[in-house]
């Protein structure tokens, strides 16, 4: 039996839920892949994000992440890439030093 295969994973709940939100981001620090990434999240939390990417990101790899307008920071681990068909991959970052925070445009068109 290979390692990993055929094992079961344990699950786990999170602890708040994430807002649906597209914010403006850089993520850097792909080991295979000089550069920094300019891209949007899907979703976020206090203690975590769901971000697209062009590049495929292997799990715990480790990043940066930081928003446009410079408010939020972060070095995160990268807890899943799922291939997204004609859109590249979505990543599940779990944020690990998180410095600032998450400003949302509340209101559009008001």
């Amino acid at each position: 039996m290979r390692i990993g295969m055929g094992v079961p994973r344990t699950v786990h709940a999170r602890r708040e839920a994430r807002v649906p939100i597209e914010v403006a981001v850089h993520i850097g620090g792909h080991p295979a892949l000089p550069g920094v990434e300019a891209t949007f999240t899907e979703n976020v939390s206090p203690r975590g994000a769901r971000v697209l990417s062009s590049r495929r990101w292997k799990i715990n790899d480790r990043l940066t992440i930081t928003t446009l307008t410079g408010t939020f920071r972060s070095m995160a681990r990268v807890a899943y890439c799922e291939v997204k068909p004609q859109a590249g991959f979505a990543i599940g970052l779990e944020f690990l030093e998180p410095s600032g925070n998450w400003v949302f445009a509340v209101g559009h068109g008001n």
